[in-house]
């Protein structure tokens, strides 16, 4: 194993026990630390070693003999932060073996010039980041509701897959409210009435199937005209709140996690738009968001 000089942003131990934590009785420079460290053995899963004296801390990453032994010696150290751009924080609401936790602690706690963030989170688990630097994701919905499905959906996945690097996910929306404004009318016909949506005008819903059509505007997706048609072999004046041909319109820079209500199951990708079904399940937004942060290819059907 050969380490690395320095790291890229957001590197850090994966899993977590990659990391091993050694209190020291002298500060942590990095002369100290190549010496203390070249003298050692460590265990067999151990990449990088944090060393703490009362509140500095240094990081290195180390290179380890070929062994099949549980502790074997170190061949190669490379400190990559000395105290001054090193720092410890403590907070333990924090899961350390999440990516997008850890860079959340360091945005957050973190003091200007430090590069590594050496986190003491939840159950006194331990992990560092190097630099954060997440990966926006703009998520676009309609609401309400508040928070809407898909970004609630983006926040679980993110959560609990630990392979993906910090993640900021950020909310695009359009209100119903924005959209009747372009289409004013007495009389609104919405895809149904869930997302619990008030505007100043009569309403009616569609999967309620009204016994006749009104002279309404109909805030909905082309799945929502194709449904009119059948039940009244017409098309009412339309305000479309389909959020992928929102984003094709605009095809703004960045990535974006998008819901069809034309596609069925699965997930389209096109290299910086993800689009999932509008129904999808969490398995469909966690593909979704791993193929927009490069994690994962999409594999052709068939």
């Amino acid at each position: 194993m050969v380490v690395a000089e320095q790291p890229s942003p957001n590197a850090r131990a994966h899993p977590y026990r990659g990391l091993s934590v050694q209190h020291v009785d002298e500060i942590p420079h990095p002369d100290f630390m190549r010496e203390y460290l070249s003298a050692r053995e460590v265990y067999r899963r151990t990449d990088y070693i944090a060393l703490i004296h009362d509140e500095a801390v240094g990081l290195a990453a180390v290179a380890r003999a070929p062994s099949d032994g549980l502790f074997v010696p170190v061949v190669d150290v490379e400190v990559w932060s000395g105290p001054d751009r090193t720092q410890l924080i403590e907070d333990p609401t924090i899961d350390v073996g999440n990516a997008t936790a850890l860079a959340g602690a360091a945005i957050s706690h973190g003091r200007p010039g430090v590069s590594a963030f050496v986190v003491k989170g939840r159950f006194e688990h331990i992990n560092f980041i190097w630099e954060p630097d997440p990966v926006r994701v703009f998520v676009t919905e309609v609401t309400p509701p508040l928070p809407p499905k898909l970004l609630d959906q983006a926040r679980q996945v993110v959560e609990f897959d630990e392979d993906m690097p910090p993640v900021d996910l950020v909310l695009d929306a359009v209100t119903f409210d924005d959209l009747a404004a372009t289409a004013p009318s007495d009389s609104y016909l919405l895809p149904c009435r869930g997302a619990g949506t008030e505007l100043a005008a009569d309403m009616a819903y569609l999967d309620t199937r009204p016994p006749a059509p009104d002279e309404w505007v109909m805030i909905g997706c082309e799945r929502s005209m194709q449904f009119h048609r059948h039940f009244y072999g017409s098309e009412p004046t339309q305000v479309d709140i389909c959020p992928k041909r929102r984003v094709e319109e605009a095809r703004p820079d960045g990535r974006w996690l998008i819901k069809c209500c034309m596609l069925e199951r699965g997930v389209e990708f096109d290299g910086n738009r993800a689009v999932v079904p509008w129904g999808a399940n969490l398995d469909e937004v966690r593909q979704a968001l791993r193929l927009l942060v490069g994690l994962d290819a999409l594999v052709p059907a068939g």
